[in-house]
């Protein structure tokens, strides 16, 4: 919906060129409005890791080109409420890896901003079908950019942005009380509602078979109902609906047309997001999926024309035969949406295949028993940094207790594995690069017949989040101060000697399988 008022002129090089100026009803405007209020609270509030210069530069480079592109065409300086909107767009999902949160300033990546939000205005002058362009502009952008560029150097907005709280909900309110309020002035409600209630029962269905992710804002595998629920209501996925498939040139003219076209778009996203096994390519799947479908428009506003044909005082037969007709088409749409669906479900458990290796997973069984003994009035106070509660995970004082159990447990259930040669006990422990490095030190201790076991003592504890490398999840860390026992035996298990010196060490926790939180990685500095 394109509204403008002209409502002055410039002078160039003494041509009067008139300046046109969006009018206020312009769902444009008021979309945008959404986008950059979330911008704000997102980069203030809830650890947005986007910085204002990129925004800038994305909306910059985007609205500047529709400006240049269409004064050829009109003769007149259009403001450019397209093109702003589509580098708002992109600069709300594209994220540089590796960027932290709170820098609020950097210049890092600027020219990938400058480069999506470039090409994905490009497209709606250059890739169009009968006078309309094909694809949404930011989101075909997005996608080519995920797709050729990749998850080491940028990669989506995550589908979880923080725990729940005052700003999460402003956010909320604005997203869908925006969402709907635009949506239903342009008669596409229904489609937004029709593709959000396919998608959650597609993934109601991936959830039923088992289906699991690595995400970098979940500490676990993400899996079954905590998937479902992650997905159904994340921020992202409802402004993928609200704000990203609704494109108003870009979706079938009619309503039915429109609703028919969101239902089988849910169905693809659902089927791409299947086999992912991480949240970046599953992130890239519900975006990818809207980019595949698009060109499919044309074949529902055949199927579905806008306007039925309206039927005067005519003939009595006519009217039967009218009815007939729509009853045979009832009928018709009702087979082919029951084939789909049935379809649709072996499809989508089918598709979920290679992410359902991850909840298989159960970390062995040791032969010791387990929790071992421990001391818990030896461990210190624990102090949390505020790094936590970025983490999907409730860190109150009862958890924290219960992970600095498992932090002790895990070192001294380690330190049995070595002295008992029992390379069972590591799989409770251990995961990831520790885990390798102590099934090393395990294999050479049994090589050489000399078994060197480490115990800790703790004089102070800080656990903070350990923030996520690439496609890794996030995690725990602990940075411990205190005092080491290296303990070495014979293969008969008899001591020959220890020596203790000072440590300060940050031991990194991740939780692999079930409730276990396990050591995947040490920094160690010892004296």
């Amino acid at each position: 919906m394109v509204m403008t008022t002209a409502t002055r002129a410039l002078s160039l090089r003494g041509r009067q060129v008139p300046v046109v100026f969006p009018n206020v009803r312009d769902a444009r405007l008021h979309t945008a409005a959404v986008i950059i209020s979330i911008h704000f609270i997102g980069i203030t509030a809830l650890g947005f890791r986007v910085s204002v210069p990129q925004i800038l530069i994305a909306i910059l480079t985007a609205g500047l080109l529709d400006v240049a592109l269409t004064y050829p065409k009109s003769g007149n300086l259009v403001w450019p409420a397209s093109g702003m909107l589509t580098g708002s767009g992109v600069a709300l999902i594209l994220r540089i890896t590796g960027m932290g949160s709170g820098e609020y300033w950097s210049w890092e990546g600027w020219y990938w901003f400058a480069l999506v939000a470039g090409a994905s205005l490009l497209t709606t002058y250059f890739i169009t079908f009968r006078g309309r362009h094909i694809f949404n502009p930011s989101n075909i952008g997005l996608v080519l950019a995920f797709l050729i560029v990749g998850s080491n150097v940028i990669e989506p907005l995550d589908f979880w942005w923080a725990p729940p709280g005052p700003y999460m909900i402003l956010a909320y309110a604005l997203i869908i009380g925006g969402g709907i309020a635009i949506t239903q002035r342009l008669y596409l409600l229904e489609m937004a509602l029709a593709f959000w209630a396919v998608l959650a029962m597609g993934l109601a269905v991936l959830s039923l078979s088992g289906h699991c992710m690595i995400a970098t804002w979940s500490p676990g595998p993400v899996c079954g109902g905590y998937f479902w629920a992650s997905l159904v209501s994340s921020p992202e996925v409802l402004i993928f609906l609200f704000f990203m498939i609704t494109d108003p040139k870009t979706v079938p003219t009619g309503r039915e047309a429109r609703v028919a076209f969101a239902a089988p778009l849910a169905l693809a996203a659902t089927l791409l997001i299947a086999p992912n096994t991480v949240e970046y390519g599953a992130k890239v799947g519900l975006l990818g999926s809207l980019a595949l479908w698009s060109p499919m428009r044309s074949l529902f506003e055949r199927w579905l024309p806008a306007a039925e044909a309206q039927v005067g005082p005519g003939s009595a037969g006519i009217i039967r035969s009218l009815a007939a007709a729509t009853t045979v088409r009832v009928f018709a749409r009702g087979a082919i949406f029951g084939v789909i669906a049935v379809l649709g479900v072996v499809a989508i458990v089918a598709a979920g295949i290679p992410a359902r290796s991850l909840s298989a997973y159960t970390a062995p069984t040791p032969e010791v028993a387990f929790p071992l003994e421990l001391d818990d009035s030896s461990l210190p106070q624990v102090t949390v940094d505020p790094s936590v509660s970025q983490l999907a995970i409730a860190a109150d004082d009862e958890f924290v207790e219960s992970v600095t159990q498992m932090l002790a447990e895990n070192l001294a259930g380690e330190a049995e594995a070595i002295r008992t040669a029992d390379g069972s006990i590591l799989g409770f422990t251990s995961g990831g690069d520790r885990l390798t490095e102590m099934q090393a030190r395990l294999d050479a201790a049994i090589a050489t017949g000399e078994r060197e076991a480490s115990f800790y003592s703790f004089d102070s504890l800080h656990l903070s989040a350990h923030e996520a490398i690439g496609q890794v999840s996030a995690g725990l860390v602990f940075t411990a101060i205190g005092t080491i026992e290296s303990v070495r035996y014979d293969s008969d298990g008899n001591e020959i000697g220890r020596e203790a010196g000072q440590f300060e060490s940050a031991f990194v926790l991740r939780q692999l399988a079930g409730e276990r939180w396990v050591i995947v990685s040490v920094v160690m500095e010892t004296d």
